[in-house]
C-alpha cells in the first residue's frame, strides 16, 4: 500500500476529473480504502470507484463536494430503504464521514455483474418485443414494480441503475432512491409519474410492446391504474424532459463530452474519443487533404478519412465569400447543428453515424468555417440498392417502414430526403447529411416538412414504377 498517494476530500476536490490511481484514502476507523480504478467522477462532488478494504472488493463512493453530507445522508437512506423493502441492492458495508472533511459509502463489489443497459445494448436492435430483448427489460419493469409497491421510488431510473449478478437483479444507486410511503404502495399518479421515466428510456417503437412491460410491472406489485393517455402523456413529457437535458450537454463539458471555448475556436469532442482524435482536430484542413475526397462544393467539403485503423468522415463547412460570412457567421454553423441533430437522432433510436467532434473557428462571437467529424457508414445507399421495376427484399422493406414509422411518430424531417442519404446497413437505414434535420413542436409543421420530405424520396425514381408504388404505399401518408 506503501506506493499509492494517500488523498483526502481536499485533494480529491483538486484533482478534477482524473485522479490518479491507485491511490488511497484514509477512514475515521483508522484503516484505509485503496481506488484501483474509477467508474465515474464527477469533478469536485464525488468519485465512484473499484477498491479494497480490510481484503474485500468494494465499491466505493467518495462525497468530496460542499454538499457532501446531504448527498452521502440520500446515498445511506436510499440503501437502507431497499433493504428494509427486501429489494435487493449490494450490501452496505461502512457510510461514515471522513477525517478531514467529505463522507464514504462503501458497497460489497458485485463480482461478473452486468448492468441491464449493457445487456440492452446487444438486444436493442432486436424487433420490438423479441424474447431475448423482453428478458433485459422485464426485470427491471418487476423490480419497479415492487419497489413501488413498498412506496420507493427511483428517481434516475435507467437501465444502468440495474445490475443482473448470478441470475439476480439488485437496484443501485442509493442516492436517488425515496421512500415517498415507507410500507404502503404508491398512489396512481406517484407511480405513474416514476414508470414514465423508465418506459421513456427506451425507442418509441417499442410502445408497441408497453403491454407486456406494464404486465411484468404489476406482477410485482406495481399500480397501472392510470388510464393509457395519462401514462402516454407522462413518458412524452419524460422523453422531451431527457432529450433536452441530453442535447444541453453535447455543448457543455461534462462527463460525457469534452467542450472548449476561446476567442478564435469553439470544440466539443465525445469525451472517450478526445485522445485518439487529437491530431486531426489539431490540423483538420490537412486530414482532409490527406483523405479520400468525397465532395468538394463551394459551401460544403467532405472526405473520408483513416485514423489509426479506423475510417471516419471530416465535413468542413465553407464560406464561399463575404456576403455568405455575413449571412452566417452571427448563428451556429451547419456543423453545429448537425452535431446537435445526429445526437438526438442516436438518443432516439434512429440510426446515424455517431457524431464524434465539432469544431467551429471564430472570431469573439462570429463564427467563421466549421468542421464536424463522424463515424463512417459503409452501407449502400437505396439509390444503388433499390431496384424501381421490384419491391424491396423483405429485410430492407421492414427497416424502411421501421425508419420512418419512428420519424413520424417522432416528427422528425429530414429536409433533403435524397436516396443516397439513406444507407441499408447492417439491417438497418442509416440516415446521414444532417444539415435540414429538423424535430417539429406541432403536428401542423411536421405534416408540411413530411409532404416535402415524401415527395423529394419518390422522386429519386420513375414516377409509377414498381419501387414508387410500393413505397407510396407504405410510407406514411402524406397529410
Amino acid at each position: 500500500m506503501s506506493d499509492e498517494s494517500v488523498l483526502d476530500a481536499a485533494a480529491l476536490r483538486d484533482a478534477g476529473r482524473d485522479p490518479a490511481t491507485p491511490f488511497r484514502v484514509a477512514l475515521a476507523d483508522g484503516s484505509e480504502v485503496v481506488v484501483s480504478r474509477l467508474l465515474r467522477v464527477l469533478p469536485g462532488k464525488r468519485i465512484v470507484g473499484e477498491g479494497q478494504w480490510q481484503g474485500q472488493r468494494v465499491l466505493v463512493k467518495l462525497f468530496v463536494g460542499g454538499a457532501s453530507a446531504r448527498h452521502w445522508r440520500h446515498e445511506k437512506a436510499g440503501v437502507d430503504a431497499l433493504q428494509c423493502a427486501g429489494i435487493q441492492t449490494p450490501e452496505l458495508l461502512l457510510a461514515a464521514s471522513l477525517p478531514t472533511g467529505g463522507h464514504v459509502v462503501l458497497t460489497r463489489y458485485l463480482d461478473a455483474a452486468q448492468s441491464l443497459a449493457q445487456a440492452w445494448h446487444g438486444v436493442a436492435d432486436l424487433p420490438v418485443g423479441d424474447r431475448a430483448a423482453l428478458d433485459v427489460l422485464c426485470p427491471a419493469f418487476r423490480l419497479l414494480g415492487a419497489m413501488h409497491a413498498a412506496g420507493l421510488v427511483q428517481q434516475d431510473l435507467h437501465l444502468g441503475n440495474f445490475l443482473r449478478c448470478a441470475g439476480r437483479i439488485f437496484v443501485i444507486d442509493g442516492d436517488a432512491v425515496r421512500a415517498i410511503a415507507p410500507g404502503k404502495p404508491l398512489d396512481a399518479q406517484q407511480s405513474a409519474r416514476n414508470l414514465a421515466i423508465l418506459l421513456a428510456q427506451l425507442p418509441i417503437a417499442w410502445d408497441d410492446a408497453r403491454d407486456v412491460l406494464l404486465e411484468a410491472y404489476r406482477a410485482e406489485g406495481g399500480d397501472c391504474r392510470t388510464e393509457s393517455a395519462r401514462l402516454r402523456d407522462e413518458v412524452a413529457r419524460a422523453r422531451d424532459w431527457r432529450l433536452a437535458d441530453f442535447l444541453g450537454k453535447t455543448l457543455r463539458d461534462c462527463t460525457l463530452f469534452a467542450v472548449r471555448r476561446s476567442a478564435f475556436r469553439f470544440s466539443a469532442v465525445a469525451r472517450g474519443e478526445g485522445h485518439r482524435l487529437a491530431p486531426l482536430l489539431a490540423s483538420p484542413d490537412e486530414a482532409i487533404a490527406r483523405g479520400t475526397l468525397l465532395k468538394d462544393g463551394r459551401t460544403c467539403t467532405v472526405a473520408q478519412v483513416e485514423l489509426v485503423g479506423r475510417s471516419l468522415i471530416v465535413k468542413r463547412y465553407n464560406l464561399k465569400n463575404l456576403p455568405h460570412f455575413f449571412a452566417r457567421c452571427w448563428r451556429p454553423s451547419r456543423a453545429w447543428h448537425s452535431w446537435r441533430e445526429g445526437h438526438r437522432l442516436r438518443f432516439l433510436g434512429i440510426s446515424t453515424p455517431a457524431p464524434l467532434a465539432l469544431v467551429e473557428e471564430r472570431v469573439g462571437p462570429l463564427r467563421r468555417r466549421a468542421f464536424l467529424v463522424c463515424e463512417y457508414c459503409p452501407g449502400q445507399s437505396l439509390l444503388d440498392l433499390l431496384s424501381p421495376d421490384r419491391e424491396p427484399d423483405d429485410d430492407v422493406a421492414r427497416a424502411i417502414v421501421s425508419l420512418f414509422s419512428s420519424l413520424h411518430a417522432l416528427r422528425i424531417s429530414h429536409g433533403d430526403l435524397k436516396a443516397t442519404n439513406l444507407l441499408f446497413h447492417e439491417g438497418k437505414v442509416v440516415v446521414i447529411d444532417l444539415d435540414g434535420v429538423r424535430q417539429h413542436r406541432t403536428q401542423s409543421a411536421y405534416a408540411r416538412a413530411w409532404r416535402r420530405d415524401r415527395a423529394r424520396l419518390l422522386r429519386n425514381w420513375p414516377a409509377s414504377c414498381v419501387l414508387q408504388q410500393w413505397l407510396d404505399s407504405h410510407l406514411p401518408p402524406a397529410r
